[in-house]
């Protein structure tokens, strides 16, 4: 793999910002890490952070590059700060950064297929919340999103907080707007949803605080009979669970030249 740390300036922040970017390179020379990439230009993952990480939280805390090295899939991971991937009421515009600059600047930069079935979507936590949020908004541009311990129905957690978030954040990013209902409830995403959606997988910890959140989440899409893959098993909200599950959303990608790719 390559890995690129790329600053860069923002039109949509009006401010430079930084990525971290894997590459696909095939070596086999190279001893223990095996690499590989795809014929023509490779698929790509959006990895989103959570609320207290950055850009290179994902290459720090788990083992991100070994584990798609023999995929040929190139991942993308953005800096959002604490935004919710959201445009801020009192800050600044991540969700037109995230959903409209990020892309264009990514294909601009490197060689990444723009292909729906080439390209995917993941995060934890905030980040979850963001990929499920990206998705939902923009099915056409996706053929898969996961969540790993995401905030699914932030809509209620704002108004029933049981998780210490500073309110500060709240205010920041949604000031005194109400979000019941809105495109940044995901809740509300899936009730409205229709056509041809990206296939979603879900999982959370049983321990996890925002457990609750996630089964709501996975209810509504059910009740719905939205595609959708849920992994409910033991586990808090912490990087020894999304260690262990990145690379089970990993396995599950529909990427080109797998047998059982959807």
């Amino acid at each position: 793999m390559a890995l690129v740390r790329c600053d860069f300036f923002s039109e949509a922040l009006g401010l430079s910002t930084s990525m971290t970017v894997l590459l696909p390179e095939r070596a086999s020379a190279q001893i223990g890490l095996a690499g590989s990439a795809v014929a023509g230009d490779p698929p790509v993952l959006y990895l989103l952070h959570g609320l207290t990480d950055d850009h290179s939280i994902w290459q720090r805390r788990t083992a991100i590059e070994r584990y798609v090295a023999p995929l040929g899939l190139a991942v993308v991971m953005p800096d959002a700060g604490r935004s919710f991937y959201a445009d801020e009421e009192h800050g600044n515009r991540y969700w037109t950064f995230l959903s409209g600059e990020l892309p264009q600047v990514c294909h601009a930069f490197f060689r990444l297929s723009d292909r729906r079935e080439d390209t995917f979507v993941a995060g934890l936590s905030m980040g979850g919340y963001g990929a499920m949020k990206w998705a939902l908004r923009d099915p056409g541009r996706f053929a898969a999103a996961a969540s790993l311990s995401g905030a699914l129905d932030v809509a209620r957690r704002r108004e029933h907080p049981t998780h210490p978030v500073d309110p500060a954040v709240w205010h920041t990013v949604w000031g005194d707007r109400q979000v019941p209902g809105t495109d940044d409830d995901t809740v509300a995403l899936l009730e409205r949803a229709g056509g041809d959606l990206p296939a979603l997988y879900v999982a959370c910890g049983t321990e996890d605080f925002l457990y609750d959140d996630n089964t709501r989440f996975v209810e509504t899409a059910r009740r719905r009979g939205m595609p959708l893959t849920v992994d409910f098993s033991p586990g808090a909200h912490d990087w020894a669970y999304w260690d262990a599950k990145i690379q089970d959303v990993l396995a599950w990608l529909p990427l080109r030249g797998r047998a059982d790719a959807r």
